[in-house]
């Protein structure tokens, strides 16, 4: 604990737009409820960009930090007294710890996050990967797969654009990036470990292709859950990790941070984390 103000009352919340379906909440809660936290409290705000910058100058001495999801995690960047190597690296924020004296640091926990839900699932290392998408969770799977991939990645989109995008990426973060055109995405299965970062529905029709003996899918949507592609992915026996994985990893380090405890009680999350999609 990093100081007695710790226990005391202290507040954090998730930001974002749209937000009411955020897990957010309840992985907190179930934290600091293990962690016998009874002053604290975690909500969630429906914020815009237009809106982040009036909602920090709102915040007073009472808060701990912030999650932060879409449209924010780039956005809050100018607003922060200090940014992460791993958050710059990306130039996503999806966490804000907040000092008693005002200072306002930015981290991603999306990152170590990925790289501990793969690693609990006995993946260490791979020699290469595929990434489907190039969105904003895209970069930080590349990030990620720095971490664990001693070869290539191939991410595959739907664009030019998105095509130099990621290859960007990759010389920025010192990953091999290769592109690929999505029409070509089944391929993606012939690798070790596949990344889906896309929205729902955008892998269904890449349901027929998974190969008999598929590697490991990390599929990061949570809800609805399973997609049909993890689904098929399972059928198969292959190893599937997926959203809540990530959600909750990324959730353990955010409140450790905050908190000043550790580690974070991962059980008790998931396991409120997994009783919330079941009554959804």
């Amino acid at each position: 604990m990093t100081s007695a103000a710790r226990t005391d009352r202290r507040r954090a919340a998730v930001l974002g737009s749209p937000i009411a379906h955020s897990l957010s909440p309840v992985l907190h809660r179930a934290a600091y409820a293990a962690l016998g936290l009874t002053g604290w409290s975690y909500d969630r705000f429906e914020v815009t960009e237009g809106d982040l910058a009036g909602f920090l100058q709102g915040l007073d001495a009472g808060w701990a930090g912030l999650s932060l999801t879409m449209p924010l995690k780039r956005a809050v960047i100018p607003l922060l007294d200090g940014v992460s190597d791993t958050a710059a690296a990306v130039e996503a924020v999806n966490t804000v710890v907040l000092t008693e004296d005002g200072r306002r640091t930015g981290d991603n926990t999306d990152i170590p996050g990925m790289v501990a839900a793969l690693r609990e699932r006995g993946i260490e290392k791979v020699d290469h990967a595929a990434v489907l998408g190039a969105g904003a969770t895209a970069s930080s799977a590349v990030a990620a797969l720095g971490r664990i991939c001693t070869g290539p990645v191939t991410a595959y989109v739907r664009s030019r654009a998105r095509a130099d995008e990621m290859r960007g990426w990759g010389e920025r973060l010192g990953v091999e990036v290769h592109t690929a055109d999505w029409a070509e995405a089944a391929h993606a299965f012939d690798a070790p470990l596949v990344v889906a970062t896309t929205p729902a529905g955008a892998t269904d029709t890449l349901v027929p292709y998974v190969p008999e003996r598929p590697g490991t899918l990390f599929d990061v949507l949570y809800d609805p859950w399973p997609t049909p592609l993890a689904a098929a992915w399972d059928e198969r026996d292959g190893s599937v990790v997926g959203g809540l994985d990530l959600l909750v990893h990324q959730a353990v380090f955010q409140v450790e941070q905050m908190t000043g405890r550790s580690p974070a009680p991962l059980a008790a999350m998931r396991a409120a984390g997994e009783e919330a999609l079941a009554g959804r």
